[in-house]
Formats: C-alpha cells, sequence, structure tokens
C-alpha cells in the first residue's frame, strides 16, 4: 500500500473522497479545508514495532544483498517495504523475493508481495479491513451490505484478498505476470497495463 506521505498529497490532490494506505493501517480523508487522519483500531505499539521492523531491514540485507530498502520507505509510518524490482536491474528472482517473504515471517510479521515491493508490518490489519472501516467510518455504509454497488481494481499479488472478496473486481492487464500465484483472480482483465489499464476501465464505465 501507499505510504503516509503519498496518502497525504494524493488525498489533497487527487479527486478523490480519501486514501487508504500501508495495507490498511491508516486512511487520509480531505474535506477541502482540513486534511483527516485516522489509524486503524488494531494496529500495535508502533515504536516497538519499527525497531523489530528495523531488525528485519538488516536481516534481508544479510540474506538477499541486492534487496533494497524502498526508496520511499522514510514516509512509511507502519510497515517495511522492501524493493525487489523499482530500483532493483534486474529484479531479484522468485526464489529471493520468497526469502524476504519467510524472513518477515519468520518474526512473525505479515508480509504481502505487491509489482514491485515485499510489504511486511505487525498488526491484525489489511487492505480488507481498512476498506471496511474507511467506508463504515467516512462513507456511512457497510462494505458487505452494499458490494452489488462496489468496484474493486488492483495490480498485484497483495490484492487477491480484494478480488476474492468483492463481488466486482478488475485487475488491469499486469496483473496476468501473476497469474500462476493467484488462486482467486479479479472478474474482469484490461487490455492495458498500469495507468492505462485504469484508463481503460474508466472509460468503459463512462461510457458502457
Amino acid at each position: 500500500g501507499r505510504p503516509a506521505g503519498w496518502c497525504d498529497l494524493i488525498a489533497r490532490f487527487w479527486p478523490v473522497h480519501g486514501v487508504i494506505g500501508e495495507n490498511g493501517a491508516l486512511a487520509y480523508h480531505f474535506d477541502g479545508k482540513r486534511m483527516r487522519r485516522t489509524e486503524h483500531p488494531s494496529r500495535t505499539d508502533h515504536k516497538h514495532n519499527k525497531l523489530r521492523l528495523l531488525n528485519i531491514a538488516r536481516e534481508v540485507k544479510s540474506a538477499v544483498p541486492r534487496a533494497r530498502i524502498s526508496a520511499d520507505q522514510f514516509s512509511r509510518r507502519f510497515d517495511l517495504a522492501i524493493d525487489f524490482a523499482e530500483d532493483v536491474h534486474p529484479p531479484l528472482a522468485a526464489k529471493q523475493i520468497q526469502k524476504i517473504v519467510d524472513i518477515f515471517e519468520h518474526h512473525g510479521a505479515h508480509a504481502k508481495v505487491s509489482n514491485i515491493h515485499v510489504n511486511g508490518w505487525f498488526g491484525e490489519f489489511d487492505k480488507l479491513s481498512g476498506c471496511e472501516n474507511y467506508c463504515k467510518n467516512w462513507l456511512g455504509f457497510e462494505l458487505s451490505k452494499n458490494l452489488n454497488h462496489c468496484l474493486f481494481v488492483g495490480d498485484s499479488p497483495n490484492d487477491e484478498p480484494m478480488f476474492k472478496y468483492f463481488k466486482y473486481s478488475c485487475g488491469v492487464a499486469n496483473i496476468l505476470d501473476f497469474k500462476d500465484q493467484l488462486t482467486h483472480l479479479p472478474t474482469y482483465v484490461t487490455k492495458g497495463r498500469e495507468a492505462l489499464g485504469f484508463v481503460e476501465l474508466a472509460d468503459h464505465l463512462n461510457h458502457g
């Protein structure tokens, strides 16, 4: 998920109601005058977890030397992002990525693989519970009772729980790069990759 710093900027300047970041740990809602920030109720001791994640980062660097701490880590509050494909060229092999996941899980952390990072964190929250909280607290409805009116769009393996949960889900074309890793695929996949795929979906919704 996007780090806290990005969430603040997106919520302020994009035409969106709000932004959920760091795998559901936090949410930002800007009403045009004031930024409102909320944190997931199940997040655990922040300072202690920062130290635990720092130890994990050291272990990852020792075990997988080509792995890098994500360039946007400085603006993250609750998770640790290990870069394996954004600024790492060539990208790490699947075996190395799995090694990073194993290190997180050995320390009792959650770990999810995106298209460029392995994100790890402590606390019982995820994208879905963060979305449920946002819908309840800021949009005034229960997500589970309104699935006929909701659409989820994703692009990487860490979106799989959302693909499974939502009645209507869409993956931009690069999700097919990971199809062999997924049990639950989106109900629709665009022809375009990344941002072009999202534009394709938006055009389809606008023009039917």
